[in-house]
């Protein structure tokens, strides 16, 4: 770590690494007083001209005045250091609060507001993404039932093929019942709004982290992605529990800081939710056969890992379209 900490001139630094990120090593360091965040960057998953990307919209979000993470350049200037083939970034401290799971209402409302101030402060960047990853297809549904289809006719005999084709079925089932047109406003999107990655200063949610996923976008994914996770009380390898009052109290505070939201938009937050509980459903599933998830308890092993989590998020999105219409409905009194 030497040669790391000495590409930013911080020979004798405290490190202090963290346990919370499945894909990034991080670190806490301190320096002369001053703490900083040091990750190494995963690059089998993320290319490192993504921090072209981080830069550009971190400086627009502060220009505008909202609290971000930035970036401290090395002392060469650099964004990132390249030691040992291994790509490290140290990046400024936001907030004194991660939260892993939405158990206060305020908390869920706080989150909303910031991800709207998120949307309407970026609404006017003029950046062209160079992340590979943004260039489109990340949260294409049919690519991703077209993969799990895939996994299943290269798999067939894996000990996982009956479950898995099972779940599929059902997956495939329920994904034509959603298909349909989605022709929304490309937007500036965060595009992984677990609830870890907004830092809270006290009860106030202010700032997005983790932003190697920035790209354009539309706001279906954008907030399905965020409501699924937010408002699933058991997280994602438990019996799912969709809780009506979190996607309120998210969408109250969403509407209090919205701007220019379209109305095509608002109605497409549950149908979107919907959507990207049922394509996680398909990405595990096809993880299942395929065991390449990046992430899995070894005493289950990835096969049924990934088969439990495809489970989960099935399971997640036919209860959240077995409530479809009273959803729509809380979304709508939030916005009014």
């Amino acid at each position: 770590m030497k040669a790391v900490l000495a590409a930013w001139g911080l020979d004798g630094a405290e490190l202090q690494q963290l346990s919370s990120g499945l894909i990034n090593q991080t670190w806490r360091v301190m320096h002369e007083g001053r703490e900083t965040i040091l990750q190494s960057l995963n690059t089998q998953i993320f290319d490192p001209v993504l921090h072209e990307d981080i830069a550009a919209v971190t400086e627009h979000l502060a220009h505008k005045g909202l609290p971000t993470p930035r970036l401290v350049p090395t002392t060469a200037g650099s964004l990132y250091a390249d030691v040992d083939g291994g790509c490290w970034r140290m990046l400024t401290v936001v907030g004194n609060r991660t939260i892993e799971r939405v158990e206060d209402l305020a908390d869920a409302r706080s989150g909303g507001a910031l991800v709207a101030r998120f949307h309407a402060a970026t609404a006017d960047l003029e950046h062209r993404f160079v992340n590979p990853r943004s260039q489109g297809g990340f949260h294409d549904t049919q690519v991703r039932m077209d993969q799990l289809r895939e996994a299943l006719d290269a798999h067939r005999g894996d000990d996982f093929w009956d479950e898995t084709a099972g779940l599929a079925a059902r997956i495939e089932a329920l994904w034509a019942s959603l298909a349909g047109g989605r022709e929304l406003p490309q937007r500036v999107v965060h595009g992984d709004l677990k609830i870890s990655n907004l830092r809270y200063d006290d009860a106030d949610a202010i700032a997005l982290i983790d932003l190697d996923t920035l790209a354009r976008g539309t706001l279906d994914a954008e907030l399905g992605d965020a409501l699924r996770s937010w408002c699933c009380l058991a997280g994602e390898d438990g019996e799912p529990a969709f809780s009506l009052d979190v996607l309120g109290a998210a969408m109250e505070g969403y509407a209090s800081e919205a701007v220019g939201i379209t109305d095509a938009e608002w109605d497409s937050f549950v149908p979107g939710t919907i959507r990207i509980a049922t394509e996680l459903a398909a990405r595990f599933a096809a993880d299942a056969l395929n065991r390449n998830y990046f992430g899995f308890d070894p005493a289950l092993g990835s096969g049924r890992h990934n088969l439990l989590r495809a489970e989960g998020q099935l399971a997640l999105a036919e209860q959240i379209a077995a409530v479809r219409d009273e959803a729509q409905a809380v979304v709508a009194a939030a916005r009014s």
